[in-house]
């Protein structure tokens, strides 16, 4: 049974920062709980240089910001240096929290991860301020690994993350909040919107910015596969991948003859090309992984090394483990290894599709009304 809104005006604030991994699912949830009070009481913590300074205000919720950086883990005279300036401004990020926390008197505050959340769910637990914590990777980062053992909830993408937390109170799984137009997403329709005909699709994508690895591991696997004309092939290459069109031109592959492979810097119809995709090649990204659940499409995910805690290979883990995905380590990845992945997927349709139904069993439903569930329960338990 739903939990409903508390009798009086529910306040609460939420933390999260630096990528759209922490920020969309925090503004899916708000939105759920706007959605059911309009009234509610709703304000973002975070920093003015990272994306939640536009992405936030953009979606109509109010914002306010501290002064806060990560630690660099590599050891340097340098980083040695910058990480005795980021000590001296989590102690200003605290004092920063706890004048906000102290003026907007929230009910509930809830960390989504990034540097921000932990001065402001750490500051609001000394306050007697109810707190929470969602965990978005199959690995905790040490954010959360150290708030677990203060908050009030601490909720999970997926139960993996479980064993790797000491919790204050036994953790929830709510899975992660996506948005509507992926679950809702028809593959009939998509594929005719794209204009595509019977032949496979590839969807292909390394992120916003674009990786080099991952972006030449896509340009060799076009180069050899273009002139069968056996599938479709859609890659995004991101804002550093400006050379990949010209460097497939250079491989023989013309993108204006040749219109089943589509090349183009960011997908923006992200739904759409998800639902008409067979196979989808990608990272391993916490919201990248829902919402190729939500859809149930066969996906070789290729992790990024290069990220906290490695986060990316046990998220990815998390799938294989499960029949759900088929994993290349980037130390294992060679044009070779993955175009014999490739046409092996292609080549077996019955293994698509249970590799694609695996998936769609992973998926946690409607997580955002779950997580505002927890969320309004909390409230209620002031």
């Amino acid at each position: 049974m739903r939990a409903r809104v508390c009798s009086k005006l529910m306040r609460i604030v939420f933390a999260a920062g630096g990528t759209g991994g922490h920020i969309n699912p925090a503004l899916a949830v708000a939105g759920e709980l706007r959605r059911r009070d309009p009234a509610t009481k709703i304000l973002f913590v975070g920093t003015r240089e990272k994306m939640e300074s536009k992405l936030v205000p953009a979606a109509g919720f109010d914002f306010l910001n501290i002064e806060i950086t990560g630690f660099h883990r590599k050891l340097s005279a340098q980083n040695i240096k910058l990480n005795l300036m980021t000590l001296a401004k989590i102690l200003k990020a605290s004092s920063q929290a706890r004048t906000i926390l102290h003026d907007f008197n929230p009910d509930v505050v809830v960390g989504f991860g990034g540097y921000v959340s932990g001065p402001v769910v750490r500051t609001a637990a000394k306050m007697g301020i109810k707190t929470a914590i969602h965990e978005q990777n199959a690995y905790p980062g040490i954010a959360n690994k150290a708030l677990a053992k203060i908050a009030d909830r601490t909720m999970l993408t997926t139960e993996k993350a479980a064993e790797h937390l000491s919790c204050k109170h036994e953790p929830i799984v709510t899975g992660l909040p996506i948005r509507g137009e992926i679950l809702t997403a028809d593959r009939a329709f998509s594929r005719a919107e794209l204009r595509l005909d019977e032949r496979p699709m590839i969807l292909s994508t390394g992120g916003s910015l674009g990786a080099r690895v991952f972006n030449q591991a896509i340009v060799d696997l076009i180069t050899a596969m273009h002139s069968s004309g056996e599938c479709t092939f859609i890659h995004a290459h991101g804002q550093a991948g400006a050379w990949v069109p010209e460097k497939l031109r250079e491989n023989g592959v013309d993108l204006e003859k040749e219109k089943h492979v589509v090349v183009k810097e960011y997908i923006y119809d992200m739904p759409r090309c998800l639902a008409a995709a067979d196979i989808i090649i990608n990272r391993a990204g916490a919201s990248t992984l829902t919402e190729i659940e939500a859809q149930g499409i066969a996906s070789i995910l290729i992790p990024s090394p290069n990220v906290t805690e490695n986060h990316q290979y046990h998220n990815a883990m998390d799938l294989v483990r499960h029949d759900a995905a088929i994993m290349i380590e980037e130390k294992d990845l060679t044009p070779e290894f993955l175009a014999a992945t490739v046409k092996d997927l292609l080549a077996d349709k019955e293994k698509r599709e249970r590799i694609g139904a695996n998936a769609k069993k992973m998926l946690v439903p409607d997580a955002q009304k779950k997580i505002a569930d927890e969320l309004i329960k909390l409230a209620q338990s002031k």
